[in-house]
Order: C-alpha cells, then sequence, then structure tokens
C-alpha cells in the first residue's frame, strides 16, 4: 500500500538540495553568519513580495509579533494592560505575543466559513483600552475585509497581522496603503519561516514587514539587544536574529514560492471537487481571493474514527489545533467572551495532505478514501 504522510520535509525540500547545499556552501566560506548579505537581501525581496517599504529578518515567528508590540510600547502607542484584539481559532503564539508584552489579548470568536476572525463581532469587544486589532490569516485565507478596517480606523487602532501562514496570499479588498498582498495590509505584520510553512527555513526564521519607518528602526534596534548602532543600547531589547545560512536557504525556497502556492491551490481544489461524503465538510475556495494553503483543512464529527480510518488506508493527517488557546492550562484565567464556532470546530477539524510532494492525482485518491468512510 502507498502511504500518504502528512507530511515529510526530506520530501519537501528533496527538488531544492543541490541549490540549498551551494547556499549553505556559499555561507560557510564568506564568513559572514550574522547581519550579512543574504539577510538583507532576503529582507528586500520579502518587503517587495508584500509590497511593503521594510522587513526586518527575526529569529521566528514568535518572535516578530513580540517585537512589533514591543515597539508600539517603546513608542508610546501601548502601555501595560492594553487590550489587543485576536482570533480565538489560532495557535497559541499569537496570543503568546500579546500576554508576554504585558497587553491583555481579548478574543473574537471566527466565521465558520474562512474559520477567520469574525470581523462582524469586532465593534462589540472594543474598550477604552483597545490599541490593536490581530487578524491571523489562518491555513492561508487572507482576514481583511472593509468592516475590519472601518473598526479600525473608527477607534484609532492599530492592525497586527500574523501573517505566519500566509505568505504570498492575495485578499479582494485593500489594505491600509492600497495593496492587496498580505503582510502589508495592515500596519504591521509578523511572519514565521517555521518548516512547515510554505516558505519554511531549514530551522527556525522569521520576519516583521511594515511600512511604518519608526516601527522598523524600533524593531531593528530591539532585535539586536536594543541597540541602534554597535554598544550603543537604547532599549533593553533582545538577540532574536535572523541567522546568515537561513536567510540563504529562504532566499532559494523562495524562487519557488509561486509554484509552491500553484501546487497547493491544485491540490485543494482536486479536494474540493472530488470529497462527496456528506459527513465531510471541504473548506471554503474562494475566486475572488488567492489562498496558500498551508493547511487544507475538513471538519467531521466523530474527528477520532475518521483519522483512525485514514490512517489504517496510509493516508496521514493532522489537527490544527485541537485546543484553543484559551482552554490551554496557561490561559484558563483568561476572561472571554462566548465562543461557540471556535470551541465547536476545534472538535471537528482535520487537516489533510497538501504540502509537496502530495500531487492533485494523489488527492483524487485520497479524496476516494473519504468518500468510502
Amino acid at each position: 500500500m502507498k502511504r500518504y504522510p502528512f507530511l515529510d520535509l526530506a520530501h519537501t525540500n528533496a527538488p531544492f538540495m543541490e541549490e540549498l547545499k551551494a547556499a549553505a556552501c556559499s555561507v560557510i566560506e564568506n564568513g559572514r553568519y550574522l547581519h550579512g548579505q543574504q539577510t538583507e537581501l532576503l529582507e528586500q525581496e520579502i518587503a517587495q513580495l508584500c509590497q511593503a517599504r521594510h522587513c526586518i529578518g527575526v529569529s521566528n515567528g514568535l518572535d516578530a509579533l513580540k517585537l512589533i508590540l514591543r515597539a508600539y510600547k517603546e513608542m508610546g502607542i501601548m502601555t501595560d494592560g492594553d487590550e489587543v484584539i485576536v482570533p480565538a481559532n489560532t495557535y497559541v503564539a499569537s496570543v503568546l505575543a500579546i500576554s508576554e508584552n504585558g497587553l491583555t489579548p481579548v478574543l473574537c470568536d471566527i466565521r465558520e466559513d474562512t474559520m477567520n476572525m469574525d470581523s462582524r463581532l469586532l465593534e462589540g469587544l472594543i474598550t477604552e483600552r483597545t490599541r490593536a486589532i490581530m487578524p491571523v490569516h489562518l491555513y492561508g485565507t487572507p482576514c481583511w475585509d472593509n468592516e475590519l478596517m472601518n473598526v479600525a480606523r473608527q477607534h484609532g487602532l492599530r492592525i497586527i497581522e500574523d501573517n505566519a501562514q500566509a505568505i504570498g496570499a492575495v485578499s479582494n479588498t485593500a489594505g491600509l496603503n492600497g495593496t492587496f498582498v498580505t503582510g502589508g495590509l495592515g500596519d504591521a505584520a509578523g511572519i514565521s519561516f517555521y518548516p512547515t510553512k510554505n516558505l519554511g527555513a531549514l530551522g527556525d526564521g522569521g520576519a516583521v514587514v511594515t511600512n511604518d519607518d519608526a516601527l522598523a528602526a524600533t524593531v531593528k534596534a530591539l532585535a539586536n539587544y536594543g541597540s541602534d548602532r554597535r554598544y550603543h543600547n537604547i532599549y533593553m531589547g533582545y538577540n532574536c536574529r535572523l541567522d546568515e545560512i537561513q536567510a540563504a536557504m529562504l532566499r532559494v525556497k523562495l524562487r519557488y514560492l509561486e509554484h509552491e502556492n500553484t501546487t497547493r491551490a491544485a491540490v485543494a481544489r482536486t479536494y474540493r471537487d472530488c470529497i462527496s461524503n456528506p459527513h465531510v465538510t471541504a473548506p471554503c475556495i474562494f475566486d475572488d481571493i488567492k489562498q496558500t494553503w498551508h493547511q487544507y483543512v475538513v471538519r467531521v464529527e466523530g474527528r477520532d474514527a475518521f483519522r483512525a480510518y485514514l490512517d489504517g488506508q496510509g493516508i496521514g493527517t493532522d489537527i490544527h489545533y485541537a485546543t484553543p488557546p484559551h482552554k490551554q492550562p496557561c490561559y484558563q484565567g483568561l476572561k472571554h467572551a462566548p465562543l461557540p464556532v471556535t470551541e465547536r470546530l476545534a472538535d471537528e477539524i482535520v487537516s489533510l495532505p497538501i504540502a509537496h510532494p502530495i500531487t492533485p492525482d494523489d488527492a483524487r485518491y485520497i479524496a476516494e478514501v473519504i468518500n468510502r468512510y
């Protein structure tokens, strides 16, 4: 029986292996392992992709979000206890970035069709302490609409995109600067280059993207021990730098990102067209936006039995995410409004294989197996 693992990173990176090796050797031979040309070039390329002025390479996606929020505090825009609205259906890192800065996460329930933040609920969550909204482009579907922007403008709020899963995605609604690409829609964005991402490093990595000159300068300093120049520390900062060798790896893979996203979209369409089991609800494909399909997440009651069945047929699955942040032990005391959609979907969601080397033909076979469940 042919097996279809949920994700095999060795196979995912196999097409780029010789280029990755050459890039790694180039960095090793160059002898510049931090703050080098590879990082500078990657920053330029990511900024161009997101249609933004600035990109700062950092250590990982969580640190990217933490640095943005910390920078806003240093700039006097936020202070301890201020509130940031964030979707309840997200990886815990989105919420950790808020609470680790002494800020208060305010959880917003999600839409069933997109599984993203429901912007129709935002107005009811605003208080005098609200300072920002953090939309998460979960699974690669842009979380952006006029309602989100109107609420932010009306109340003078910053919009901080969690773009960890949607690099290269395109909204159907223009962002604050008139562009449509995620990462450049709001005031700032955090990106993750975790190895499983569509654009994944061979280790940890992340980036901050923004059009705000002051924010970019503050983030850059904070990420390098709080220094604006050597041995001159204007903030009590961190060591959150992106390694030069990871920047080189990412520059190789960035050349293939569009192909990767296009292939995943073809697999997603095949799943959508071929899965006909009435017990399985497929995610929505929207013709007027570009989704990057970091994950292809279906919903099914009796999830454990479904996953066991697929495993018995040689098909791997995963769950993103079985336990929402407010159900995690570290956030048991977090007060929040009712989150009925988030909590119901958390018991039903299952991620199917979609990353390379999965092809549309593989997806067609997996759909046939699903239809027999």
